[in-house]
């Protein structure tokens, strides 16, 4: 076998390679944009549910202890 024929299938074998590590890194990079949606949902279901207990206070005629955000 000789020299150029090694090196074929060397460079075959690190481009698969670098195929798989590109597809795991889309599906990452998917991930983490998932998960900073998911955040921002949850940030503004927080949000709502202080107003709605703030409208519901206020519909008893109460007045709720404010917690501030840190």
């Amino acid at each position: 076998m000789d020299q150029h024929d090694v090196g074929d299938r060397q460079l075959d074998a690190l481009l698969e390679r670098l195929d798989r590590i590109a597809d795991e890194l889309a599906r990452l990079n998917r991930h983490a944009e998932n998960a900073e949606g998911f955040q921002l949902l949850a940030r503004e279901l927080r949000n709502l549910n202080e107003s709605l207990n703030a409208l519901a206070y206020a519909a008893l005629g109460q007045s709720p202890r404010v917690r501030r955000a840190k």
